[in-house]
């Protein structure tokens, strides 16, 4: 013997995309504080500034330059 089910026929919802509107808004409105403040800031950037300190080189004040070579 066969077993028959009835289901209710789907009910078609007006409100099935609103999930996808409200994010649509609140992706929109990120982005929209995003680029309020964030760009901006990027302007504002200046470049890191280290401060290296130069080596000290000593120097004798003499050089003997004078090369002799065995003949």
């Amino acid at each position: 013997m066969t077993t028959i089910v009835n289901n209710p026929t789907p009910s078609n919802e007006s409100g099935g995309g609103g999930g996808f509107v409200i994010g649509a808004i609140i992706l929109i409105v990120f982005v929209a504080v995003l680029l309020y403040f964030g760009i901006p800031a990027v302007k504002n950037m200046q470049p890191i500034q280290l401060n290296v300190p130069a080596p000290e080189v000593t120097l004798p004040e003499n050089i003997n330059v004078n090369v002799t070579q065995p003949q």
